[in-house]
């Protein structure tokens, strides 16, 4: 059994920063790649970033490059979403989810490659 489960969201203004985290327990947590994704009311569900299981290997929506930043602790089974210069557009709610079968070098835009979702946390950022 895998649960995803993320934190950290809220109420924020306009240029703030937040953090998500996301922790996994079960045993598919490595090798493999997680990723963020983000759904505003009305919008079908976005990719945001994504990180490969060695930490180095990271990509991000163009709309977030620059102003977020993931990051991974594999001992801790944890991956963290540092939010920074908040925009009222990245309003949405925040899924962490857990690509079990990647394999490299690309990692993945697509959310039907990840296997595992969490349930979201609100992110609403206000002006």
């Amino acid at each position: 059994q895998v649960e995803v489960v993320e934190s950290g969201g809220g109420l924020a203004q306009a240029g703030d920063s937040l953090r998500l985290s996301c922790v996994v327990s079960g045993d598919t947590f490595s090798p493999n790649a997680m990723g963020w994704f983000c759904q505003a009311p009305g919008k079908e569900r976005e990719f945001v970033a994504a990180i490969a299981y060695g930490g180095r290997t990271v990509q991000y929506a163009d709309s977030v490059k620059g102003r977020f930043t993931i990051s991974r602790d594999n001992a801790k089974k944890t991956v963290v979403l540092q939010m920074n210069s908040l925009k009222v557009e990245d309003t949405a709610v925040y899924f962490c989810a857990v690509d079990r079968n990647w394999l490299g070098p690309t990692l993945m835009r697509d959310m039907r490659e990840y296997n595992y979702w969490g349930q979201g946390t609100q992110v609403t950022v206000s002006s």
